[in-house]
C-alpha cells in the first residue's frame, strides 16, 4: 500500500493530499529512509512522521484498504 494512503486510513495525517505533501517535503520517512508519496509500505515497517518540533514514530501492525474510525487505530502503534 502507498505510504500516502496508510497515512490517510490510519488516520495519522487526515487528508491524502495532506500526506502527499508531507511526503514530498521529506517529512515521512519509513525505516529510516525519506519517503516519497509513492513508497510501498509493509507490515512491520516503522514510519515516522515530522510535525514542526514533534516527531511521531508508528509501526505498521495492518494494512487495510479502508477503515472505520474505531479500526484506524490497530492499524499502528505509536513507537
Amino acid at each position: 500500500m502507498r505510504i500516502d494512503k496508510f497515512l490517510k486510513n490510519s488516520r495519522l495525517i487526515k487528508r491524502r493530499t495532506v500526506a502527499k505533501d508531507a511526503c514530498d517535503a521529506g517529512r515521512v520517512s519509513v525505516n529510516g529512509k525519506t519517503a516519497k508519496a509513492g513508497t510501498d509500505v509493509e507490515v512491520g515497517d516503522v514510519i515516522t512522521i515530522v510535525f514542526g518540533q514533534k516527531e511521531i514514530s508508528a509501526r505498521v501492525l495492518a494494512l487495510t484498504d479502508s477503515a472505520k474510525k474505531d479500526d484506524a487505530e490497530n492499524m499502528y502503534e505509536i513507537i
